[in-house]
């Protein structure tokens, strides 16, 4: 790989551009520019990185950043550079594959000081929630709708994760019309329950819906997607505490005073009221 020519060669300048592919550079800087402070640092970045868009013709610059060096992620940042996402064991160090932070700028993006180019910038590295829509579907006889998936042994109420730009209202109509094959009218929010990272997953926002009251006959139209579905019955209490985690049981009893008594959505973690933590 060849090296690119620099805004203004010397040791002073600290910044330089390798080429890594066909109209693609990747951009770094030296520790004693870091030190300079993120300011001046991000300052001699953005000028390189505009450099390599500009009279480089380049079509795309990148940086790969520690995940654990967050002066360096402010810098290229600040530099204009959008987060992309995390390169797991993406380069070598001292005999070691380590993980990397993946920044880069396009000669498409629209400009930082532009509104649009502002806001698409921090949205490129602003935390994300993973939001789960699911329904409390009861039966006349006052029992729950749970299905059995397969990817779990503990059952669980109809639903599933929000995709993205999706309304959670109608990501849950989605979800149960794929998974169990029922077209269910969407009433209100019962609940938001924020579950804690937990056994590999990262923490996430479930949002309770009201799916009604119906006939247990409702079983009779169930078509379960082989894929996910194992099961689907209505359950009584007891069965819900059974067959669910126990943060599952905590989340259904939770909404299910909500549908009852009519109190309007509610908030809790892991199923628990903040007065019972």
């Amino acid at each position: 790989m060849t090296q690119q020519p620099r805004v203004s060669p010397g040791p002073a300048d600290g910044v330089t551009l390798l080429a890594v592919a066909n109209g693609v550079s990747r951009v770094s800087w030296t520790s004693q520019l870091q030190a300079r402070g993120f300011e001046a640092a991000s300052v001699a970045v953005r000028e390189r990185v505009q450099l390599a868009l500009g009279d480089l013709k380049q079509s795309r610059v990148e940086a790969l950043v520690d995940p654990d060096d967050p002066t360096a992620a402010r810098i290229a940042t600040w530099a204009g550079l959008h987060r992309e996402g995390v390169m797991r064991g993406g380069l070598e160090v001292s005999g070691e594959r380590v993980d990397r932070v993946v920044y880069a700028r396009v000669a498409g993006d629209a400009p930082i000081h532009d509104g649009q180019g502002f806001r698409s910038l921090l949205n490129s590295f602003l935390p994300r929630k993973r939001a789960i829509a699911q329904l409390l579907v009861r039966s006349s006889d006052e029992r729950v709708l749970l299905c059995r998936l397969t990817y779990k042994q503990d059952w669980d109420l109809p639903g599933g994760v929000v995709e993205v730009g999706e309304s959670p209202r109608l990501a849950v109509g989605r979800e149960v019309e794929e998974e169990i094959g029922l077209d269910l009218p969407v009433g209100p929010l019962l609940l938001t329950d924020w579950l804690p990272p937990w056994s590999g997953w990262d923490d996430a926002v479930c949002l309770v819906f009201d799916g009604g009251v119906h006939d247990p006959s409702l079983l009779d139209a169930v078509v379960k997607q082989p894929r996910e579905i194992r099961a689907v019955e209505f359950c009584s209490s007891d069965e819900v505490r059974e067959r669910g985690a126990d943060f599952t049981a905590r989340r259904i009893e939770a909404a299910l005073q909500n549908a009852v008594g009519g109190g309007g959505p509610s908030y809790t973690e892991s199923g628990r009221r903040l007065e019972q933590r």
